[in-house]
């Protein structure tokens, strides 16, 4: 049983009247240059309500790509398709679902023309490239409980790209009508998808269109982007206007597309949303709230890939990971967030920094690294998934936040209310030292228990009692972030 579908104009109406700043509390001061041990924050459940935060989003890769994202070779390899048939339900109830016995993850982001880039015989609109993908995804999404897929292009089909290839080129032209008959073709991938039961919440013209990359891209000018969105978007409008249309998957409205974008009254009525790439970013970065609300036209914005590009990850990235979670949704008001891969193969060098687990696929047969990996079958990274585990499990799909009065804003330490649909009282609080023990003083304004979780780089969901209030003393060790639920 799934949620009804929070509309984009609702979406829109909630920016509108939920100001940033509201979410801040007055008490507020920034962080002294020592670094602090304690502090004392009070839940404000008797405050207004702050954003509704729709739930997480993932990327699937569904089919291959070079290692080191090195090109898009011919072989076979994916998700789910790889999987034996357990290995695919523990990926959905333990990974998807995050142990929840309902949902997890929200959203799958759906990566057109790279992951799902098979063709028609006009080489101008995208399918399948192996038989059953469309089928297994639609498989995946409903029995994870998904509402709905992301669908972005890397690259749209080689037959509209100057140099009819995936990889590099732009638009072959941007012609009123070419660019309508292509807005046509786009509004036909998701008449595709749908049909095959691949259900479609987001869309977006194009992932980091200011790249041109070795494997799918396409470049945009800002002029060019703009007249492509236009085109594109108001068919997108017209045939599935319940669908949340998001620009530019890159800059949002900071980068030159989005100024573009802006100042074309047309082009700004399509967006939703503006997305933003601050891949493997410090979480401080987001700590300042006009940075990113004050110029997006009232529209949300929110963070729509997160991964670490040098090819690995770490004890402390950890907590960042949950960080910059809790520090888009706290001082951006943003109503979901999106880790890159749910798993990626054995065999590919950026798994470590791009993965929340680890397959291997058939091709793999260097059993010196995952000697305990069978083909077929799939490992957690603890260090990524336990960064992101605790939201999937206790953040439920249209939880909304409250204020927490802070008695410092600290840069290694957040916390985060909210209440669940349900109305259960729930706050995160994190210790992003590596050295140092961090002890919160939690008035919760209520004299009911709460019962602690605790996630690390090797710790999962670690049961920490109970603790009765109003008032919580709660020491987090280095490197760590818990999850107290009000209980009952």
């Amino acid at each position: 049983m799934s949620a009804p579908r929070p509309s984009r104009r609702s979406l829109l109406r909630g920016a509108a009247v939920t100001g940033t700043a509201a979410a801040l509390s007055p008490l507020v001061s920034f962080s002294p240059a020592r670094a602090a041990t304690a502090g004392s924050y009070t839940l404000r459940y008797d405050l207004a309500r702050q954003q509704t935060i729709l739930g997480l989003g993932f990327e699937i890769q569904s089919d291959s790509i070079g290692s080191g994202n090195n090109g898009l070779p011919d072989e076979v390899n994916g998700v789910p398709y790889d999987l034996t048939d357990s290995e695919r339900t523990r990926f959905i109830e333990q990974m998807l679902k995050g142990g929840r016995a309902d949902r997890g993850f929200r959203y799958c982001r759906l990566a057109m023309g790279l992951y799902y880039r098979g063709l028609d015989p006009t080489r101008k609109f995208l399918r399948g490239r192996y038989p059953g993908q469309t089928a297994q995804l639609a498989d995946m999404i409903r029995r994870a409980g998904i509402e709905g897929t992301s669908v972005e292009y890397w690259s749209p089909a080689p037959g509209w790209k100057s140099n009819d290839s995936y990889i590099g080129g732009k638009l072959a032209s941007f012609d009123p009508v070419f660019l309508g008959q292509f807005g046509d073709a786009l509004v036909a991938d998701l008449d595709y998808l749908r049909a095959g039961g691949v259900p479609v919440s987001m869309w977006g013209l194009q992932n980091e269109p200011r790249f041109s990359t070795p494997y799918s891209s396409c470049v945009y000018s800002p002029s060019e982007y703009v007249a492509a969105f236009k085109a594109a978007a108001s068919r997108i409008r017209a045939k599935y206007p319940e669908v949340m249309i998001t620009a530019d998957s890159l800059d949002g409205w900071h980068g030159a597309i989005g100024q573009a974008i802006k100042q074309d009254s047309t082009a700004l009525s399509y967006v939703d949303a503006w997305t933003y790439h601050h891949i493997g970013a410090d979480s401080k970065q987001h700590q300042n709230p006009d940075e990113y609300t004050v110029g997006a036209a009232g529209k949300p914005v929110f963070n729509n890939e997160f991964e670490y590009l040098d090819n690995q990850t770490s004890d402390w990235r950890t907590i960042n990971t949950a960080q910059s979670i809790m520090n888009w949704m706290v001082f951006q008001d943003a109503p979901t967030w999106f880790w890159l891969h749910a798993l990626k193969p054995t065999t590919n060098a950026e798994s470590p920094g791009y993965s929340l687990g680890f397959w291997r696929p058939p091709s793999d047969t260097d059993f010196s690294h995952f000697p305990d990996l069978p083909v077929g079958h799939w490992t957690w990274n603890p260090r990524n998934w336990n960064g992101v585990a605790g939201f999937v499990k206790y953040l439920p799909w249209d939880s909304v936040r409250y204020m927490v009065d802070e008695s410092a804003r600290l840069e290694n330490q957040r916390i985060m209310a909210w209440k669940t649909p349900a109305g259960k009282p729930v706050f995160a609080v994190t210790n992003r030292s590596a050295t140092e023990s961090f002890t919160y003083t939690v008035d919760t304004q209520t004299a009911a228990p709460f019962e602690g979780h605790r996630y690390g780089p090797s710790t999962n969901n670690l049961g920490l009692g109970f603790k009765t209030g109003p008032q919580l003393t709660i020491t987090v060790p280095p490197l760590s972030v818990e999850f107290w639920v009000r209980t009952p």
